[in-house]
């Protein structure tokens, strides 16, 4: 029988150590830089005019990288207009169209005299000439970037129908030398802090469903065992730390309960652990490995992978009926299950050929799609709005980051200048 090999992706990034770090939230390394490899086959063309007034960190050009990130927009050169349009009755809409724009971004930003700032923008469809959004907001002066991503989401939505995400978090792990961090960052990759830190392997983060908290597993106690940890007060606790491994944490969406592979009673088997360590139960008895579990968005099932018919192939357990259904047949090797959040499927890595590649299926149709082409392309997590899905992959002999649409016709890279990356996690939209 093929056995899932769970601990693969661990054992080419192993290294000595001593006891982890906690760092709370303390500035991490080099951000990730971005690279787009391909894109749509039709992009929206969008001029983002510099705002008025608008500090150094330029709005305009972080709501621009974001619109030209997705895959889904071009941005429009629009230098020589003048005098630039700073409001949406201003926008001449000929002026853009001789461009190519078929949409416009204007904006501003006016000190207050409480030290806050105050942010407007509106949205022009150039084409037919009507103004689609305008809003402001009152932020500080911390709050800016933040702002400019809010921005972007909106005019995403406006102009494509979907949520956007530019105003997510990614967790993720590096490892320089001997030493690895659990990374949190903007999804561009911007102000990247270290959450924890340690010179043994960490492994698997998972946001909590209202992101204020992080599970992980950390090799410290020269055993792997699951952690929950805050991300506003650093503060942890091990929810896992039985005899044998302690792996996989994955929340529900209530945030209750987390599902956890654990092998204190062999094997390596499918539990629910409260959020503070109570409560444990074991979900299925099976003679082969269940692990890598993700609960369904609805909370009533949790996909897995397991290798019980033979080989390793993706199941889903119903809990209220404790119903167990093959979902992958083909292909001899099917893992890490993560469940799409609009509830239409879900994404998996798929080996073809020694290639590790990641794939989609679909519920309805059970139609199955390869996103990627390899070699090494492992930890799949879906954006909140399921139409990205970002994995770890492997480039010029190290791990980087890697973003695919659903479709798999928009690419982009996440490269860090000095470490390996691996383990992505995306996170929650902000409440």
């Amino acid at each position: 029988m093929q056995r899932i090999p769970i601990s693969r992706r661990l054992f080419r990034w192993l290294g000595a150590g001593l006891a982890a770090t906690l760092l709370a939230a303390t500035p991490a390394g080099a951000q990730l830089t971005i690279e787009i490899v391909g894109g749509a086959g039709t992009a929206i063309p969008i001029a983002v005019v510099p705002f008025e007034s608008e500090p150094a960190s330029g709005m305009s050009s972080i709501i621009g990288a974001d619109l030209a990130r997705s895959g889904l927009f071009r941005v429009v050169d629009d230098a020589g207009i003048s005098p630039r349009p700073y409001r949406g009755e201003d926008v001449r809409s000929a002026d853009f169209r001789a461009r190519g724009a078929d949409a416009v971004v204007v904006g501003g930003t006016r000190p207050l005299a409480d030290g806050r700032v105050e942010v407007r923008f509106a949205l022009v469809d150039a084409v037919k000439q009507v103004q689609l959004a305008g809003v402001s907001y009152v932020v500080t002066p911390a709050q800016l970037r933040a702002t400019a991503h809010k921005i972007a989401d909106v005019i995403y939505e406006k102009l494509t129908g979907d949520m956007g995400v530019f105003s997510t978090r990614i967790a993720y792990i590096t490892k320089q030398g001997t030493r690895y961090e659990l990374i949190v960052a903007d999804a561009d990759g911007a102000n990247p802090q270290s959450v924890a830190a340690s010179n043994e392997p960490l492994l698997s983060p998972s946001w909590s469903p209202d992101g204020t908290r992080l599970a992980y597993v950390s090799f410290e106690s020269k055993k792997p065992v699951v952690y929950v940890q805050s991300l506003a007060t650093g503060q942890r606790q091990a929810i896992a730390n039985f005899r044998g491994s302690n792996s996989a944490p994955a929340w529900s969406p209530d945030g209750r309960r987390l599902v956890v592979t654990l092998s204190k009673e062999g094997g390596s088997q499918l539990f629910l652990i409260n959020a503070d360590g109570s409560g444990l139960t074991r979900l299925v008895t099976s003679p082969g490995i269940d692990t890598e579990a993700n609960f369904s968005p609805d909370g009533q099932s949790i996909l897995f992978a397991s290798d019980r018919g033979g080989t390793p192939q993706i199941y889903r357990f119903t809990l209220l009926s404790r119903a167990i259904e093959r979902l992958t047949f083909d292909g001899s090797y099917n893992v890490s299950p993560r469940a799409m959040p609009d509830g239409r499927g879900f994404v998996f890595v798929r080996r073809e050929g020694g290639r590790f590649m990641i794939a989609t299926h679909d519920y309805a149709t059970r139609q199955e799609q390869v996103l990627t082409q390899g070699p090494l392309d492992e930890s799949p997590s879906v954006a909140p709005n399921s139409k990205l899905v970002i994995y770890a992959a492997q480039q010029g002999g190290r791990g980087i980051l890697a973003a695919v649409s659903s479709d798999g016709r928009v690419k982009t890279r996440l490269v860090s200048p000095a470490a390996d990356v691996r383990e992505p996690a995306w996170g929650p939209l902000p409440r």
